[in-house]
């Protein structure tokens, strides 16, 4: 696995996870803009969608050994954690505001 390109949020929570197997893991993977035929089936193996050459951040949800081999491939530049999003009601958003 390499490090450097893990941010810390996403290091942190891979020394929590239990099974290395199970995809529970939400990331952002940034890669070089251009991806030869290579790199696009890796990620389409890993279960990311709508890989094209041309972009250069995607979103999956990996596991724990997914998360180290794309860290150590080199045409990706970083992976960041990506945490799930809640809406708040109305009321909590606008804290003291009265509506």
């Amino acid at each position: 696995m390499n490090y450097q390109k893990l941010d810390a949020a996403l290091a942190t929570a891979l020394n929590d996870v239990q099974d290395p197997e199970e995809t529970s893991l939400g990331v952002f993977i940034h890669t070089e803009p251009i991806l030869d035929s290579g790199a696009i089936a890796v990620l389409e193996s890993l279960g990311v969608n709508d890989v094209t050459s041309g972009k250069d951040i995607f979103t999956a949800t990996l596991s724990a050994n997914a998360i180290s081999q794309l860290s150590e491939e080199s045409w990706v530049k970083y992976l960041k954690r990506s945490q799930q999003l809640h809406l708040l009601s109305m009321r909590k958003s606008l804290g003291s505001f009265n509506v």
